[in-house]
């Protein structure tokens, strides 16, 4: 689409179009006949795009020869705009502050001493455009503010998103994903909204400044006791404003912490649930929480304060002003009095702003600091490993390391790799093997310059592919993750489905190519995620290839398939290092990197190194032990797991089409639309005593606002009553303002209560429902949106929501005191205000209508820029292997546009609708000076024109106020909205099921029995079980086998209710596990699930987070794991590190450490999930051993890619297509004609064949 179809129409505005803001009214009027969605929001302008604010900003640090602060170099790049918008400031406190004049001129007019004749008329008209002229010029203000903030945010998100590409490994361990997404969601976004505070620090102290140079010229010398107490006020709030920051750093520590928490149980749901782990977890998020609440109080209660000094701090203003005329034998006349008491009217609107700019400060402050750090976190040195050129070098070698030392720490006590030498040619095949723990990855991570290089040489030539051991699959279509960002070219994308063996899965999903997965891949297998993996890096075409034991989670058919066709076939000509366990290829390769605790110990062909080296000799001995010795006929070779490639056509067929067949996995994020009328503030309210903390705030409030106006009624009526004393006139007026105060104390106090009760409820409801969802809730909704609720949505209720809600009543009651004041003493003013509140109305329906939408759109884009960045920090090292970065960046800031966008029109909407209603307040303002005018001189007393027009010249600005809050709440309650569209999630079965609780020794005997079983994972789906029946007895060694896609893992996690039947039932020892608890069935039964989990803690907390085992247990399992030495080693011993993912273990170690779980747990039925993919064939005939000795009275059911696996079981199941095709002893099965078990045990033999030959 044309960028000029759909460039905001702000562009092409004229200056009187600019300055009313017309050029939104069509946007406006569409949004009151339709529901806006995206696509109805023009684009930015250019200059306030994403790309152009960061560029500014780059450029903006190229230029200083000395590094700046991150504040001074956004100031640098924005101070034109900052000093237009600070004169529109300027301009509206200098009209602003002379308000009173007007009051003053119009009372001596009252009093008959007019300066000339028709002198009323002039004020009137004189006020009419002062009044019209600040507002214009506020409104200005607001909105070239409010861009300033946009843009300042965009580039904010995109430097931080651009930073996160390049953080080193000891960056990583301090900026947690959950961290650098808060750091875009929560700190970038109140750096934006400073802007539109920046100019009220000034503006603030000059208004004040101006009040008191008017209160000089009333009260004289009595301005004195004024400014001392506003002085003092400012001295007390000092110290407090410390403390508000020290608690606001310590909140942002406990939050960042909070945060992890919660990111990391929502990734590794399923495992939760598989391990019935689910309260463990939540009980450590809610204490997390708790503690947030411990910082939380504090700043609420510091911010109640604050609140209460400034709002008390105009009534002890007057107060002590008119003791001071007292004193001082000031002369109080209505003139002097009501110019005194309209200043005050007009300055303590600011003055109670402060509170809330001191917190703004404050949070800005630690916002900038947090990115600052971040900004400044040291960076990789990949680009010194990358070489480009086209010399001698580069035909000598593809990889060439010398004597290089690596470590992932910057400052290493023992390097993570040593002596390292390695010299591989262009071409040459290398296989890295070793035990688990060795340095295999680390190997391929210091390749791509992923850990600092310590000491040595490393160089690289030409273009890099890279094929992660944990698979690495974007959230979006199949097709998108296999061109990553090249175009298609269809002879070439068929050839890649052909080599990765992936024609028939496409076949059988139900879009081909075009399926929307999950986040993850979430709902796909293990192999098929490998194997997209692979044709990412194949249809790159780059120059080495870095494979991670890319064949771990495929079987041995596929696997010998594509190491033949993928490996030896594809990549020919390409330089490859494969890290494999699988040692029946290593004979097809160059040669073979045997590799031991961080160092290369040989190098060589195989043969040679077979020869040499006995540890490498045992490690190809182990496999044929784990193979077993009986040969068997060769497979027909010409077996391939795929399609034809004339039918491969289907696979990427008409986009259009296969979208029209139904609705994909992974839907567009969902929002409110239309009016929602009170639901989400009842919503809000409902939560614990709600209610009634809303009444004990407002009720209060309404008596304070009932003794400001009896202050100032007794002023206007007793002024000039010669019985009432100078004495009496002031002691009455102070007895008022200080029952007022108490009032007052009662409201402020009453909203922190309010805040965090409904605060802790809408958490704990939202936090229960997340951990009740089923399996299939987070296979179809991407991360990045669980945690914008959980992140800035949580914030917005934490901090602000419940001020907000107060202070929208507050207001707006002030608003209509204001008008009925005003109409009350010249009540003929009313036939103005009827037409003017239905025009009030009118416009608040236009406006409303647009603005929700504005304010949902913003916050579901917003997800969509989370969950990119959560998705691009999981990725980085595959992103940075292909060098996509540019790409990735480029997409962010289209998100980044198409957030700022619905931001940009909500303030254009705020201003339009504010800046049509000041003018309707200004001519309700004007009629009632005119109206003092026309009226014959008596008909007021000059007392009550003072106090009409100093509620009147107040009117503006209590106008704006009271509209400014309630956008602010229409725009925070989203976050209510957002948060309650997780709260009812559909739940799981019941944890526990009171009157039918199993047996505390049940399962005694493990026998499992399948009757109809049938499965499908959603109503609209076909059956992917269909009607398995069969029976596992007790202490029985069950093998489950089949090819990708049959069922197998889908019987797993029925097995664990983690999908419920359609149809038929499970029976574990005579009981259906359908009848009793979710967490009485999953506490009883044992896993060892494919994707192994590690969570952010220590050794002992990863193998026993119940606590429910001594220390001697648990290094006695750790023994049989093999994981002892490795653990000793380490000086903290059980105590010792694990990152979050186990990111500082290696795959196969933690692979161990779920065995060791098993091990502890000694559940009667296990469950191996392909659980020894990933570790060396000596450490997993060890461990077979473990398992068949741990678990000899067990039932221990396998599902297994590795053939031998499953041999010595007492019964082999084999599935196809969700039904059994056999289940019987394996020596039986393997002599049965057209067994499907026997088929694939002489695949697997026909593998090896193949790979030795």
């Amino acid at each position: 689409m044309n960028d000029s179809k759909t460039e905001t129409p702000f562009v092409k505005a004229g200056l009187f179009s600019r300055l009313s803001f017309w050029w939104l009214n069509p946007l406006i009027k569409k949004g009151k006949h339709k529901n806006l969605e995206d696509d109805d929001i023009p684009m930015l302008r250019k200059s306030d795009r994403a790309s152009t604010c960061y560029m500014l900003f780059m450029q903006q640090q190229q230029r200083q020869q000395q590094p700046q602060s991150l504040l001074w170099t956004i100031v640098l790049c924005y101070w034109k705009e900052i000093v237009v918008s600070g004169l529109f400031a300027l301009l509206k406190i200098i009209i602003l502050s002379s308000g009173p004049l007007f009051l003053s001129a119009f009372i001596k007019v009252a009093e008959g001493k007019e300066d000339f004749k028709h002198e009323g008329y002039v004020l009137a008209g004189l006020l009419f455009f002062s009044k019209l002229l600040e507002s214009l010029s506020q409104r200005q203000w607001y909105f070239r503010s409010r861009i300033t903030g946009i843009r300042i945010r965009s580039l904010l998100s995109a430097a931080i998103y651009k930073k996160q590409f390049k953080l080193s490994s000891s960056a990583k361990t301090t900026n947690s994903a959950s961290e650098i997404i808060s750091y875009v969601t929560v700190d970038a976004y109140r750096i934006g909204e400073f802007s539109y505070w920046f100019h009220q620090i000034w503006t603030l102290a000059l208004q004040v400044c101006l009040g008191l140079a008017i209160l000089v010229r009333a009260v004289g010398l009595a301005t004195l006791a004024a400014l001392a107490v506003i002085i003092l006020t400012v001295l007390v709030n000092i110290p407090v404003a410390k403390l508000q920051t020290r608690y606001q750093r310590k909140l942002m520590g406990v939050q960042d912490r909070r945060l992890k928490a919660i990111s990391e149980a929502l990734v590794n749901m399923k495992i939760l649930k598989l391990y019935a782990w689910e309260i463990h977890f939540k009980n450590v998020i809610e204490k997390l929480r708790n503690d947030e609440y411990k910082r939380l109080s504090p700043m609420h209660y510091q911010k109640a304060f604050n609140g209460f000094l400034f709002w008390v701090s105009p009534v002890m203003v007057a107060a002590a002003t008119f003791w001071a005329c007292y004193f001082l034998k000031v002369p109080l006349n209505p003139s002097n009095v009501f110019t005194f008491i309209a200043t005050l009217r007009i300055v303590q609107d600011p003055i109670r702003l402060f509170p809330d700019l001191i917190g703004v400060v404050i949070q800005a402050k630690v916002s900038f600091e947090r990115i600052k750090f971040f900004l400044a976190a040291p960076e990789l040195e990949s680009e010194k490993v990358r070489q480009k050129g086209n010399d001698e070098n580069q035909l000598k070698h593809s990889i060439f390391i010398e004597s290089g030392n690596f470590s992932w720490e910057d400052s290493p006590v023992k390097y993570t790799l040593r002596n390292i030498n390695l010299e591989v040619r262009p071409g040459e095949k290398v296989a890295i093997c070793g035990e688990v723990g060795a340095g295999k990855s680390t190997l391929l991570a210091a390749i791509l310059g992923e850990l600092p290089n310590i000491k040595g040489t490393i160089q690289v030539y030409g273009k890099t592919a890279y094929v992660s051991q944990t698979a690495w699959i974007q959230s979006g279509r199949i097709q998108e993750n296999i061109l990553f960002g090249c175009s298609l070219d269809k002879k070439r994308y068929q050839e890649v489905l052909e080599r990765c063996s992936l024609l028939k899965d496409l076949e059988m999903l139900p879009y081909g190519d075009l399926t929307e997965i999950g986040e993850r891949g979430i709902n796909l297998s293990g192999g098929q995620k490998q194997r997209i993996q692979l044709a990412r890096a194949l249809y790159q075409d780059a120059d080495v290839y870095l494979l991670d034991d890319p064949f771990s989670a495929v079987d041995a058919h596929t696997a010998t398939s594509l190491f033949n066709e993928y490996v030896m076939g594809a990549l020919s000509g390409k330089t490859v290092l494969l890290v494999t366990h699988q040692v029946d290829f290593l004979p097809a390769v160059d040669y073979v990197l045997l590799m031991s605790d961080g160092e290369i110990q040989h190098a060589s062909p195989y043969h040679t190194l077979l020869a040499s080296s006995s540890v490498f000799y045992d490690l190809v001995n182990a496999h044929k032990d784990t193979a077993g010795n009986e040969r068997l006929t060769k497979a027909d070779s010409s077996q391939r797991n795929g399609i034809s490639a004339r039918d491969g056509g289907k696979i990427y067929g008409d986009k259009e089409t296969k979208e029209s067949a139904g609705q994909q996995l992974i839907r567009k994020e969902e929002r409110e639309t239309g009016n929602t009328g009170w639901k989400p503030y009842l919503q809000y309210l409902n939560k614990k005593k709600g209610f009634f903390y809303l009444c004990l705030s407002t009720v209060p409030q309404f008596f304070f606002y009932a003794c400001q106006i009896l202050q100032n009624y007794w002023m206007a009526s007793s002024l000039q009553n010669s019985q009432v004393s100078k004495l009496r006139l002031v002691v009455v007026y102070f007895a008022i303002g200080c029952i007022s105060i108490l009032f007052l104390l009662v409201r402020i106090f009453s909203a922190v209560a309010l805040s965090m009760h409904s605060s802790k409820s809408l958490f704990s409801q939202l936090l229960d429902s997340f951990f009740r969802a089923p399996i299939s809730f987070y296979e179809s909704t991407p991360l990045g949106r669980l945690l914008s609720r959980v992140s800035s949505d949580l914030s917005t209720i934490d901090l602000d929501l419940g001020f907000i809600f107060i202070h929208v009543i507050v207001v707006t009651a002030n608003l209509y005191i204001t008008l009925g004041v005003l109409t009350v003493i010249t009540w003929q003013v009313v036939f103005v205000c009827i037409p003017m509140a239905f025009s009030v109305i009118y416009l608040q329906g236009y406006y409303s209508a647009s603005a929700k939408e504005f304010m949902r759109i913003n916050g579901t884009t917003k997800s969509m820029i989370a969950n990119h960045l959560g998705e691009s920090i999981a990725g980085a090292m595959t992103i940075r292997s292909f060098q996509n970065e540019e790409r990735f960046f480029l997409r962010n800031l289209e998100l980044i546009d198409k957030n700022a966008s619905p931001c940009f029109y909500i303030y254009c909407a705020n201003e339009w609708f504010i800046q049509r209603l000041e003018t309707l307040s200004v001519i309700v303002l004007c009629s009632s000076a005119l109206l003092m005018v026309l009226l014959p001189q008596g008909t007021f007393s000059s007392g009550f024109i003072g106090m009409a027009l100093s509620y009147g010249l107040s009117l503006n600005m209590s106008l704006v106020f009271s509209t400014q809050n309630q956008c602010a709440l229409a725009n925070n309650i989203i976050s209510v909205e957002r948060l309650s569209q997780y709260m009812n999630i559909p739940s799981e079965a019941l944890e526990v099921i009171e009157g039918n609780r199993p047996a505390p020794s049940w399962p005694a005997v493990g026998r499992v029995e399948f009757h109809d079983l049938k499965i499908r994972y959603r109503d609209d789906t076909p059956l992917v079980l269909q009607g398995i029946t069969c029976t596992f007895e007790g202490g029985h060694k069950i093998g489950i086998v089949g090819r990708t896609g049959s069922g197998k893992t889908t019987l797993i996690s029925a097995l664990f209710r983690i999908v419920e039947p359609f149809g038929g039932k499970i029976v574990i020892d005579g009981i259906d596990i359908s009848t009793i608890g979710l967490r009485d069935l999953r506490t009883r039964l044992g896993i060892i699930p494919q994707d192994p989990t590690l969570f952010k803690g220590t050794v002992r907390y990863n193998l026993d987070p119940l606590s429910q085992h001594s220390d001697h247990e648990i290094w006695e399992v750790l023994e049989k794991c093999q994981l002892r030495d490795t653990v000793q080693e380490k000086k903290e011993g059980l105590c010792s590190l694990v990152e979050q993912d186990g990111g500082n273990w290696s795959m196969g170690q933690r692979q161990l450490f779920c065995l060791g779980r098993a091990l502890l747990k000694r559940s009667q039925i296990l469950v191996l999930d392909e659980a020894t993919a990933s570790i060396d064939n000596a450490t997993d005939s060890i461990l077979q051993r473990t398992i068949r000795t741990e678990f000899e009275s067990c039932t221990v059911i396998t599902v297994a890619h590795r053939i031998p696996t499953v041999m010595d079981s007492t019964m082999v199941l084999a599935i196809s297509d969700g039904k059994i095709v056999e289940y019987d002893e394996p020596t039986k099965l393997m002599k049965e004609d057209g067994s499907l078990f026997g088929e694939l045990v002489k695949e697997y033999w026909s593998h090896i064949n193949s790979a030795h030959s």
